[in-house]
């Protein structure tokens, strides 16, 4: 996979970023993060890699050769720590400045298994698996230390939550409640969306009025009580004002873009929001092309 890809100096201006920033050939991106910083970070579900976009010029490198395992839903800490959802593979975390991987987790020994997205908080990184009704914690310890393989937690899904058996996509997405005491997680297959008690795991679907089924619903974004749905196949964010406990939303639009190739996932930096291509309806080669969509917020 190649490293640099250059852009124009024009592209640099704050005024003026790209709205397409193309990935190395072959890459296979599902999962984005961002931070403070103008850098997004990609995953490969290739070999893992991880690949860092500079979001005011489209240029970019890898900057952790992958495990040769996937990775698929990402989040990026204040300590520059990439946690990382590795499908059957578990977890692990990058070092974005050294590209070092920092530890890797078995979150599991049931099977089937799939890590597909994880998210911060400020105590835990919690990773859904779209294969078991569950959810697996990583709890932190002072000053953001990583946890031992045996420290990870389990939390098992239960109230509204009817698991799809098999190998379906069922949990995927995940984010926190506008008022921080709970978790939203989206259930691609059936369409959900679902308040989860993060102590007990009771599951509760969230109240959408008339808005259509989340189907194929992916990453989630939450900006104050503004909640982003990307839903993969459809081509498609569906935006929704969430009561602050998430118990409720009110539907507000649906985003659209002719440059979106079934994206994953969503990230934000300045006003707008960055959507891998995942491309899933087409047939992945080492020279099919990838790239990150930009709209607005």
């Amino acid at each position: 996979m190649s490293a640099a890809l250059v852009a124009s100096p024009a592209a640099a201006s704050p005024k003026n970023l790209p709205t397409l920033i193309p990935l190395p050939n072959g890459f296979r991106p599902e999962g984005i993060a961002t931070g403070a910083g103008p850098y997004a970070y990609l995953g490969s579900l290739g070999d893992g890699s991880i690949y860092r976009a500079d979001l005011r010029t489209g240029a970019g490198e890898i900057i952790s050769a992958g495990p040769g395992t996937p990775s698929v839903g990402l989040k990026l800490d204040a300590q520059g720590r990439l946690f990382v959802a590795a499908r059957a593979q578990g977890a692990r975390v990058v070092d974005t400045r050294t590209g070092a991987v920092l530890a890797s987790y078995a979150l599991t020994t049931a099977t089937p298994t799939f890590a597909n997205d994880v998210f911060l908080t400020k105590r835990a990184a919690v990773f859904t698996d779209s294969f078991q009704p569950a959810l697996y914690v990583l709890p932190l310890g002072r000053g953001g230390a990583l946890p031992d393989a045996s420290d990870v937690v389990r939390i098992t899904l239960s109230g509204d939550w009817s698991q799809v058996p098999g190998e379906v996509v069922n949990a995927n997405g995940i984010t926190a409640t506008p008022d921080g005491k709970a978790l939203l997680v989206v259930q691609s297959g059936v369409g959900g969306l679902h308040r989860v008690d993060p102590r007990t795991g009771v599951t509760r679907l969230v109240g959408l009025g008339d808005a259509a089924p989340l189907t194929n619903g992916d990453g989630l974004l939450l900006i104050g009580r503004t909640l982003y749905v990307v839903q993969n196949r459809q081509n498609a964010i569906d935006v929704f004002t969430l009561s602050p406990d998430g118990s409720s939303g009110v539907f507000r639009r649906r985003v659209t873009d002719p440059d979106f190739d079934v994206p994953t996932t969503v990230a934000a930096y300045r006003n707008r929001l960055y959507l891998p291509n995942a491309r899933f309806t087409t047939t992945p080669t080492p020279d099919t092309t990838y790239a990150v969509v930009a709209v607005d917020r």
